[in-house]
């Protein structure tokens, strides 16, 4: 499909289809799941009630449906923030306001198994992208009521879980204290590597920074669910199940939050706070 724009600044068409994900205002719901891997996304799909892919193109596979009553939506991002800024902001221009990253990850805490999953609060900026848009102090950090929505998820959903800060990487290698071409290797590699878990860090991942970032600056909600697949300390790997997992935690906060927008509609509240939330 070709897109005719009147605009390089802007590339879309006159009724606002964005050149990357190949997507219209109205053709997405106003929460959307984001796995980097296009392929999990007709997986999350399988947990909803109705799904409609509606366009892929390059890394950026985009569906809609309907989970348990709510509408919600998933696009792919690919890997890195760069890809992910572009989603970020092509998606943000047809209407959608709600994001979670539904990803994998390396844990770097020795108590952190394959097969737990990782709600990140916030996020060390290594990204590269968000530099591009705030200064180094400006934090990335996560909505509270999409963490809120995700903690409730995992319990409801009896799924272990841990809350932390990322450290997200514009490398997968070198960025994240990996031997490269030829083993290549710096000093400095083990140095920020150590002091990363010295300092408490989580895990690695390469998209959450960016994402928490825009979704603040751009005054909308995002969150991050990311799924263990290794442990550098204790350098066990494991990529079984954690797809399905990650899947349906993401798939159960939309509903919750839904649940939750629902109820502050209802009183006239900006912000959800604990003494207003009644069992459903």
């Amino acid at each position: 499909m070709n897109i005719d724009s009147s605009s390089a600044r802007t590339p879309q068409t006159d009724e606002g289809m964005q050149y990357h994900i190949r997507c219209k205002p109205g053709d997405l719901a106003k929460y959307v799941l984001m796995p980097g891997d296009p392929s999990r996304v007709p997986l999350i799909g399988k947990n909803w009630d109705e799904y409609k892919e509606v366009a892929f193109h390059r890394e950026y596979r985009s569906a809609v449906g309907i989970y348990r009553g709510v509408n919600i939506s998933a696009c792919s991002t690919g890997i890195g923030g760069p890809s992910t800024e572009i989603a970020f902001v092509e998606l943000s221009k047809i209407g959608c306001n709600t994001f979670i990253r539904v990803g994998s990850t390396g844990a770097i805490q020795p108590e952190i198994e394959c097969g737990d999953v990782i709600i990140n609060t916030g996020a060390v900026r290594l990204d590269g992208s968000s530099d591009l848009y705030v200064r180094k102090e400006y934090p990335a950090v996560a909505n509270y009521e999409v963490t809120m929505a995700l903690i409730e998820a995992c319990e409801k959903l009896g799924k272990r879980y841990f809350l932390g800060i990322s450290a997200c990487s514009a490398s997968f290698y070198a960025g994240q204290s990996r031997p490269s071409f030829g083993d290549y290797w710096q000093s400095s590699f083990d140095a920020n590597f150590e002091d990363l878990v010295r300092m408490g860090i989580t895990n690695f991942e390469m998209e959450t920074a960016t994402l928490f970032v825009l979704s603040s600056l751009s005054k909308f909600r995002a969150g991050s669910i990311c799924g263990v697949i290794g442990n550098r300390i204790t350098d066990k790997w494991s990529t079984e199940g954690f797809e399905e997992d990650v899947s349906r935690i993401a798939c159960e906060a939309v509903r919750i939050l839904s649940f939750w927008d629902g109820l502050k509609s209802k009183e006239g509240k900006r912000y959800i706070f604990p003494g207003m939330i009644i069992e459903e």
